[in-house]
């Protein structure tokens, strides 16, 4: 279909869907894409425009709005056209003007290499990215049209593309519910990875085609004579399974003939109880093939499918699928989630899968801490591996990641009644608090007022929610701990030395001592003091301005080493003039990292900070100076801040990102500052060592556009 036809056909569909000043806008945006594009040839010697128009029509296809239709067709137009953000602003609005942004960036980034690591991370920056879920409606759309046309690509290019949809877009339509797409897609990469595979399957399905075809047609007017019998609206689609999912079958060990769901036929009805009436006849006419009839309607999928499933022996000796659902459900399993989103007055209204989206964001925002192998592991556990399906003792069912326990469910329910679990009882049965839930099970929890969370908890329960409140309460308990703590150790300076409390700890003085130390209230000191922080004497000596000299606190910290806290993540791996133990802290001005040549600061009151040797801070400081060295490397990641000076006010952000990736390099923060033609990243970093950070910055210079590189 050329350019023209393609408008033509967009534009009958819009006719149906949107009001006469949608279309307008759209007419609009198809004409600024169209100057945009002039005189550009794809790869396949198609007009480009043909590209944008045909991301449209798939998007069209699955109900979206008019603003989703406006951003296809001009999503290539920043990266390919040289158009801006503030132009799109100006003509289509804020939303289009960011959909369009993003999606500009997420189509420069690629996958770096073919571990599941990397892919996991690349799904993290999309779903991280996609605060608004047409966006990755329009990543999907963009990349099924590209498949579509792919074979212009040389063998390499293709490679990367297929594996990149397969390990990280497929999963992401598939959580979504767009079948449709997802099913596409799938035929389309085996088409293009194992073109043997696929042209053997395809050949076996068109041998048997017209056999095949006349038993659907058998199968189809046997069960819609039994539903006018019983005065059952409806409606039957029947087709044959899909290459690729019968490549999956073959490809995990059954056999051609064992395949039952060659052929499927889908029943729609109007009412959910017509449902259950209609699976009811068919298996009255029909032997059902054991074990193979699924209540997904009482029980939906992770992305809310809905439907009955069965499988039976037909008359003629073929097996056949067959699922029955409603208008409604059927509709949401062809288009996912984009079948149920809409706006209301201008306001976003979520759905369910738009609330697993928040859930993924929120699981990027509770592990931000950890590293990427760590994160990848509670991306894969909660959001891409199979969930087991349970029920509360009210019917409620409740989904949770295979593997999951008793407690990850009480968790689920509500963190107060996880921290006070005592029982579990499942199916009526006492079972241990780390029994794996199977699907179905009925689960209740008994609780008892008094009862505490248990640090052994920590070691099987599998959700990431459940973890971080058991070591939220520990962590709670520990701080009030080491605030009562605190509070003996200062009322014994203050009797040793016959103080009264109300003189020196006065409110006057209390707001000094927190703005001397960076705190915010009198228990923030009392926890200091019990942590170890600072002791008793440097705080009463803040509060009467009897400081120790540099010398004074020097001798004892090296006297009393041993006493200090070993909470501080890096005191092992520092030794400062010979000593174990002493508080020390990474300098915030030169972030040294593991491999850095390193020189100790005394502070007043809070240990030794360590900076790097050429650190600009230190001159004149030689009195306060002392001999640190890294002792050990146990494993951690430091902070540090690499300047980037890029020689365009082009957006280079995502290929720094990408090239960190493929270094291992966690991109923690990021700065852009914009300076006539040039544009600086100040890029902050996650790195194990030297070695490490030196490697990606160096790596930065394969790009030609980056001029500089240097530590900040």
């Amino acid at each position: 279909m050329n350019k023209e036809d393609m408008w033509e056909s967009l534009l009958d569909k819009c006719e149906k869907i949107y009001s006469s000043d949608e279309i307008a806008k759209i007419t609009e945006a198809y004409l600024f894409a169209s100057k945009k594009h002039e005189g550009k040839i794809r790869l396949n010697k198609t007009d480009y425009m043909t590209h944008p128009l045909g991301v449209s029509l798939i998007l069209i296809d699955l109900d979206v709005d008019s603003t989703t239709i406006i951003s296809a067709l001009i999503h290539e137009t920043i990266n390919h056209a040289g158009a801006t953000k503030e132009e799109i602003k100006e003509k289509f609005g804020d939303e289009v003007a960011n959909i369009v942004q993003i999606i500009s960036k997420l189509n420069r980034l690629e996958l770096t290499d073919n571990s599941e690591y990397a892919a996991l991370n690349l799904r993290k920056i999309l779903v991280g990215m996609s605060e608004d879920v047409r966006i990755l409606f329009l990543k999907l759309a963009d990349r099924l049209h590209n498949l579509r046309t792919a074979d212009a690509l040389d063998k390499e290019a293709l490679k990367r593309k297929v594996h990149e949809t397969m390990t990280v877009l497929i999963p992401i339509a598939h959580r979504l519910g767009m079948y449709q797409i997802k099913g596409e897609m799938e035929d389309l990469c085996l088409k293009y990875s194992k073109p043997d595979v696929y042209n053997d399957i395809l050949e076996r399905l068109n041998a048997s085609s017209k056999e095949l075809k006349e038993s659907l047609d058998e199968m189809e007017e046997a069960i819609s004579e039994m539903l006018m019998e019983q005065n059952i609206p409806f409606k039957i689609k029947s087709r044959v399974k899909s290459v690729y999912s019968i490549y999956n079958k073959l490809n995990n060990g059954k056999k051609w003939e064992n395949i039952y769901d060659i052929l499927a036929l889908r029943v729609i009805v109007e009412k959910v109880s017509e449902c259950y009436l209609t699976i009811g006849l068919i298996h009255a006419k029909y032997r059902p093939i054991p074990g193979r009839f699924k209540d997904y309607i009482a029980m939906p999928k992770a992305n809310m499918y809905q439907s009955l499933h069965t499988g039976v022996f037909g008359s003629d000796g073929h097996r056949y699928e067959i699922q029955v659902r409603t208008e409604e459900m059927d509709e949401f399993a062809e288009k996912g989630v984009a079948s149920h989103f809409a706006y209301k007055e201008k306001h976003y209204i979520k759905t369910m899968m738009e609330q697993r989206l928040e859930i993924l964001r929120n699981l990027i925002e509770s592990t931000n801490s950890l590293s990427d192998i760590e994160f990848a592991s509670d991306v894969q556990n909660e959001f891409l591996n199979e969930s087991v399906y349970v029920f509360t003792p009210k019917g409620d069912v409740i989904e949770l990641p295979v593997g999951s326990t008793p407690l990850d469910f009480a968790y689920r329910i509500h963190s107060d009644i996880g921290d006070k679990t005592v029982q579990a009882i499942v199916n009526d049965t006492s079972v241990p608090l780390n029994y794996k839930l199977q699907n179905n099970d009925i689960v209740k929890i008994r609780t008892n007022p008094t009862a505490t969370p248990s640090k052994e908890w920590l070691n099987f329960v599998k959700t990431t929610h459940a973890k971080n409140k058991i070591k939220s309460y520990f962590s709670k308990q520990d701080k009030e701990l080491y605030t009562e703590k605190g509070k003996i150790i200062l009322a014994n300076e203050l009797r040793k030395r016959k103080l009264v409390f109300d003189q020196i700890l006065s409110n006057e003085n209390i707001k000094k001592i927190c703005k001397d130390l960076k705190l915010e209230a009198l228990d923030d000191i009392y926890f200091s003091i019990g942590s170890l922080r600072y002791t008793a004497s440097y705080i009463i000596n803040l509060a009467t301005e009897d400081k120790k000299n540099v010398e004074d606190i020097l001798i004892e910290k090296v006297l009393n080493a041993n006493n200090y806290s070993k909470t501080n993540t890096k005191q092992s791996e520092i030794l400062v003039d010979g000593q174990n133990g002493i508080l020390v802290n990474l300098a915030k001005c030169c972030h040294p990292v593991y491999g850095d040549e390193i020189v100790g600061f005394i502070t007043k009151g809070e240990g030794v900070t360590v900076h790097k040797k050429n650190c600009p801070n230190l001159k004149d400081k030689m009195d306060r100076l002392i001999n640190v060295e890294w002792n050990c490397y146990n494993d951690e990641t430091f902070e540090a801040f690499v300047l980037v000076l890029t020689d365009s006010t082009k957006n280079y952000l995502l290929d720094i990102v990408s090239k960190a990736t493929t270094k291992k390099v966690f991109v923690d923060k990021v700065k852009t500052k914009k300076e006539d033609l040039d544009t600086i990243y100040e890029i902050g970093v996650k790195v194990n060592n030297k070695s490490q950070l030196d490697d990606f910055m160096n790596s930065l210079y394969d790009y030609k556009f980056v001029k500089k590189v240097e530590r900040k």
